[in-house]
């Protein structure tokens, strides 16, 4: 990729290319409510599972690593092999049908009608993919940080990003509930975005004067976007 394709330029927002044209989804607390999951790794760890929101919570408020929650219950926790030992146990990471936001299936639909490219793209596993795709969903294109060998925040997963969709950098809108790993290094990437208010981070971060400065927009329901992004498009005619 080209630092003219990686790189937003301003000058290039008065032309019709900076319609969105695209949008992307994080998966976990954007698509996807991770509460029974990350339930599972409480009793997984033998810890009440109060405990361990209340942890993850405070972890995520000090801007740390969610992972390290893990490492307060249980030092040397390795998270990729602890995973390998649930599965073995037949106790897999696991999400379905009833996992999905509310308003995931009828807000990908309406974007696609609106003649919109729709993608999925996160910070998940192998399986995570498999699980994603065995959904169904009213996408494109579905991809994982394992897919692509980057993870988020690291900018190159959201060059990924660019190379796998249709449209110029400003043209996608990547939606997510994280300031930290969605927003910042999306915007970074050249990319717009949208802030969803739900879920650990998106509570947590929300006041941060980021979640204002450097948004496309903010939102609470994946149901705006459609109005929203028809709305910004009008704007740049």
């Amino acid at each position: 990729m080209t630092e003219a394709r990686s790189l937003w330029r301003p000058d290039r927002c008065s032309t019709l290319r900076c319609m969105i044209r695209a949008v992307v989804f994080d998966v976990g607390e954007c698509l996807v409510d991770e509460t029974r999951e990350y339930g599972t790794w409480a009793d997984w760890l033998g810890v009440p599972r109060h405990t361990f929101a209340a942890m993850f919570g405070a972890v995520i408020a000090q801007g740390r690593d969610y992972r390290e929650t893990f490492q307060v219950f249980r030092p040397g926790f390795d998270l990729t092999e602890e995973r390998e030992k649930r599965a073995a146990a037949g106790k897999p990471e696991w999400f379905g049908e009833g996992d999905l936001y509310p308003d995931v299936r009828p807000a990908l639909s309406a974007l696609r009608e609106a003649g919109l490219w729709v993608g999925i793209a996160g910070n998940q596993t192998v399986r995570a993919g498999g699980l994603l795709r065995g959904l169904d969903l009213p996408a494109d294109l579905i991809a994982t940080s394992d897919d692509w060998g980057a993870s988020k925040p690291d900018v190159k997963f959201f060059e990924h990003v660019i190379e796998a969709t249709p449209a110029e950098p400003e043209e996608i809108l990547y939606v997510g509930d994280r300031l930290d790993n969605d927003i910042r290094p999306a915007v970074a990437a050249g990319l717009r975005t949208a802030l969803i208010r739900r879920g650990p981070w998106g509570t947590i971060q929300q006041h941060d004067p980021d979640a204002d400065r450097i948004t496309t927009m903010r939102i609470d329901s994946l149901s705006e976007l459609p109005e929203r992004i028809a709305k910004f498009n009008a704007g740049v005619r």
